[in-house]
């Protein structure tokens, strides 16, 4: 779904007001679009497309029975699709006229790889020290398609799963404001970083991206192209899950509250 609207940070503020509900516990069929339409300077005045919008945006909710739910407070981790992202770039912000020159992705479940995205970018532009850390160069990128094609197609291979990443801001707040320049809607999916995951499942002093692909033995050439550290992540994502305790962390929300929490392995034997 594509709209020339944009939803205002006032409008921001309300939905994430819903969001922490549904965390919570079911909302009232009802009462969910009492709360949307409450919810002014959204996209739409009907609060039907709104709900459309949300879902579109990567929002994971479901009907159950005469209610509006989250599904990843249900979803057992092994049901669950995690998009492993990572992208490349040729500098810091959007908002600044940056842009990606490259996104990789792949789709996680239960053990196995089960699908991919991978894309370079036209660009005109690309920083020399850029060039130097990804081996992107301009002629690379002569015959890539445009970003607005590549933003199009990756936001359908994602859907509503949940965006994984090694450093989750940095990627996950590029493609949204990506997304959002093209008037392709604001990322709305559930997130979850690696990094701070593996500080609570793997015993390491670093935990980079190279230095946890050392670690781990992780057998993965081509570092700093995107597909290919999203693939290095996607195994990082599997060791971490190796080291859960399923008894207590069994769902997807479970998960992604666990990779927030205190339970940070160097902290811990500090404690000890």
């Amino acid at each position: 779904m594509k709209s020339n609207k944009r939803i205002t940070p006032k409008a921001q503020i309300k939905l994430q007001n819903i969001l922490q509900r549904l965390l919570k516990e079911p909302i009232l069929y009802s009462e969910f679009f009492e709360l949307l339409e409450k919810a002014n300077d959204t996209i739409y005045e009907d609060p039907e497309l709104e709900f459309e919008l949300l879902i579109s945006n990567g929002l994971p909710l479901d009907f159950e029975s005469e209610y509006v739910c989250l599904k990843t407070l249900k979803t057992p981790i092994n049901e669950q699709v995690f998009c492993i992202v990572d992208i490349e770039t040729n500098g810091g912000s959007p908002k600044k006229g940056y842009q990606i020159i490259e996104l990789g992705a792949v789709k996680y479940k239960n053990g196995e790889i089960i699908d991919k995205f991978e894309s370079l970018v036209f660009a005109k532009e690309i920083p020399p020290y850029v060039q130097e850390v990804t081996k992107i160069n301009l002629k690379m990128l002569e015959n890539a398609p445009r970003l607005e094609k590549v933003l199009q197609d990756f936001k359908i291979f994602l859907g509503d799963d949940v965006f994984v990443a090694h450093d989750i801001k940095f990627d996950y707040t590029f493609i949204s404001d990506s997304f959002e320049k093209y008037n392709l809607g604001k990322l709305l999916n559930r997130k979850l970083c690696t990094i701070d995951l593996a500080k609570r499942t793997i015993e390491a002093e670093k935990y980079g991206l190279s230095s946890l692909k050392e670690l781990l033995n992780i057998d993965v050439s081509n570092h700093h192209r995107a597909y290919y550290d999203a693939l290095t992540t996607a195994i990082v994502f599997k060791k971490c899950l190796e080291n859960l305790d399923f008894n207590k962390i069994k769902t997807v929300e479970d998960l992604i509250n666990f990779s927030k929490s205190d339970n940070v392995i160097n902290n811990q034997q500090k404690k000890d």
